[in-house]
C-alpha cells in the first residue's frame, strides 16, 4: 500500500466514525422556570425576565442557538420571545435558559381580568429552538402546556 492514500484512508475513516456516533438528540425536558421578574412596566407592553429550567437527556452536550416562542395564559396569547444567543447545553444535567417576554399588555388587560381571580392557570408555550452540536443546527418545534399554580398575594 503506498503511504500517499494514508491521508485518505485517515479521513474516510474519521468521518464515517462521526457520522455513526452521531444521533438525533432527545428532547429537552421542561423542569421549571425561576427568577420571575418585571423588567419593564407599560401600558401598551412590558417585559419579564425569567429563567426556564430544563434537562437534557442527551449522552452529548449541545448549544442552543435561537430561540422563537409564543406564550398563551388561559388560551389568550400574552406576549413573546425571539433571542439569538448561544448557550451551552451539559450532558445529562439540568440547566437554565434566560429569557425575556415581551407582554402585550392591552391582550393581558382584555382578557387577564378571569385569570387572576383563578388559583391555577394554563400556560401554553409554542415555537421553535435551535439547537445543535459542533455547528450543525438543527430547528426543533416547542409544544408545552401545563398547569401552574398562579397566586396574586
Amino acid at each position: 500500500m503506498q503511504l500517499k492514500y494514508l491521508p485518505t484512508l485517515l479521513i474516510f475513516f474519521l468521518l464515517t466514525n462521526l457520522l455513526i456516533s452521531c444521533s438525533v438528540p432527545k428532547e429537552l425536558e421542561y423542569r421549571d422556570f425561576k427568577n420571575l421578574t418585571i423588567e419593564k412596566m407599560g401600558f401598551s407592553s412590558s417585559a419579564i425576565k425569567m429563567d426556564l429550567i430544563y434537562y437534557n437527556p442527551n449522552n452529548f452536550g449541545l448549544e442552543l442557538n435561537k430561540m422563537d416562542l409564543d406564550i398563551f395564559i388561559n388560551n389568550n396569547y400574552v406576549g413573546g420571545t425571539l433571542q439569538d444567543y448561544q448557550i451551552s447545553i451539559p450532558r445529562r444535567e439540568e440547566f437554565s435558559i434566560p429569557i425575556k417576554i415581551d407582554v402585550d399588555m392591552k391582550n393581558l388587560l382584555k382578557n387577564g381580568f378571569t385569570t387572576f381571580l383563578n388559583n391555577e392557570v394554563t400556560i401554553k408555550v409554542t415555537g421553535t429552538i435551535r439547537i445543535g452540536k459542533l455547528n450543525v443546527f438543527k430547528n426543533f418545534p416547542v409544544n408545552y402546556e401545563g398547569k401552574q399554580q398562579f397566586t396574586l398575594f
